[in-house]
């Protein structure tokens, strides 16, 4: 709903789009309401979160590609870009991709994941939360995590581009979705949790608009569950995610 009521006042949004299972519900919405003639991203221009170091950009699991399967192929969403992670030169790709994002007028809607220590995007725990476009080094956690997509994992690479904790955090609106019991103890953490790098999700606590989408699983850590129910059951009817 966020998203249409985006694209219906901005046709020409930009938005931030994050891989991972947690947006692909979103994504399979936005093709349903695109085929029915809902939306058009004729407009839209999209910028990836994050990308692997070393492969191809037609590899099926560089996100590029994986944006393009999952959703971009599927409402028309032509402009989409990613880090260049076959670059020769990653540190001159990483300032080129920040200066795309400013150079589209930033990003009107990021949606995030949360990883099971918390990390957005591929900032890892004691990432820097001023961080911007970078290379960075995966945990062996966030490998065996995206071990799945890959045929073992040792195929996984061991180093990715991602948007800095700042760069996410200049994003007009962010949303972050997280189902499932394995995200209740993150999802805490970064919610109610004390600001701090170990917790790189805890970061949008400073952001001025951030939205945080979860089932009663992921919810299952949250202290205030009750006040968040009886607030969001009480907005007014002009005030929207």
């Amino acid at each position: 709903d966020a998203v249409a009521e985006l694209l219906g006042r901005r046709p020409d949004a930009v938005l931030g789009l994050a891989t991972g299972s947690s947006p692909i519900p979103v994504y399979d919405e936005l093709a349903r309401r695109h085929a029915r003639g809902e939306l058009s991203f004729t407009g839209v221009r999209a910028f990836c979160l994050d990308e692997y170091v070393g492969l191809p950009q037609d590899h099926p699991e560089a996100y590029r590609s994986v944006i393009r399967r999952v959703f971009a192929d599927r409402v028309g969403l032509l402009d989409v870009r990613a880090p260049d992670g076959a670059a020769e030169d990653l540190v001159a790709a990483c300032a080129e991709y920040e200066a795309a994002i400013e150079a589209a007028g930033g990003i009107d809607l990021q949606l995030l994941g949360i990883g099971s220590d918390g990390h957005v995007g591929f900032n890892e725990p004691g990432s820097s939360l001023g961080s911007r476009t970078r290379l960075k080094t995966l945990t062996a956690k966030t490998r065996a995590d995206n071990a799945r997509f890959f045929d073992s994992v040792d195929a996984v690479p061991r180093h990715v581009l991602t948007q800095g904790v700042a760069t996410i955090l200049d994003a007009r609106h962010v949303i972050l979705v997280a189902t499932g019991e394995a995200k209740a103890a993150p999802v805490a953490a970064a919610i109610e949790g004390p600001l701090t790098a170990m917790v790189p999700a805890s970061a949008l606590q400073l952001h001025r608009h951030a939205s945080v989408v979860v089932d009663e699983a992921a919810a299952g850590g949250l202290r205030l569950a009750a006040y968040y129910r009886e607030t969001y059951a009480g907005k007014p009817s002009w005030q929207h995610l």
